[in-house]
């Protein structure tokens, strides 16, 4: 005969199954989504850090997925034949042209299969300051797809910088 000690043993292992996945962590982020956006920021960290200089085409293909990519080429291109600066005047990856940053805060999360966004929050000569990046898996590397700055209380994009 079974005792109230056993019956509560079973009881609970049967119902710890269903209870079990509902107590688990959501899918967490890819880890490499964070390892390729942390690859990026820690250039930035520390008093004399040279951040990522986007000086070349190849390196503007390194971080960024083909299209945005070649936004961005193809205006520095036609901005260097003119003698003048692309579009893009600042860094892309702090939407400024200095910086003194001491630490970042970097927040992924998967959005889709292959995509998901990047919230990177730090303190630039020490005033606040947000970006969002829009992140996308082609093949087995991560490409930013866009930027997101909050510039003057209207937010702006990279891609939306391209938009004539």
């Amino acid at each position: 005969m079974p005792t109230r000690r056993s019956i509560l043993i079973i009881l609970c292992t049967l119902c710890a199954g269903p209870l079990a996945s509902l107590a688990r962590p959501a899918i967490a982020a890819d880890a490499s989504a964070l390892a390729f956006v942390t690859s990026i920021y820690d250039a930035y960290k520390g008093k004399d850090a040279k951040g990522v200089p986007l000086d070349s085409a190849r390196t503007v293909r390194r971080y960024f997925e083909p299209s945005l990519a070649a936004l961005i080429n193809k205006d520095r291109a036609i901005a260097a034949r003119h003698g003048d600066v692309g579009l893009l005047d600042g860094d892309p990856f702090i939407d400024a042209q200095d910086w003194d940053i001491a630490a970042f805060d970097i927040a992924i999360a998967d959005i889709a299969a292959g995509k998901a966004t990047a919230t990177v929050k730090f303190a630039n000569f020490g005033k606040p300051w947000t970006v969002l990046l829009e992140l996308v898996k082609i093949k087995n590397d991560w490409r930013i797809s866009d930027i997101a700055w909050q510039r003057d209380q209207t937010p702006k994009t990279l891609r939306g910088l391209y938009r004539h």
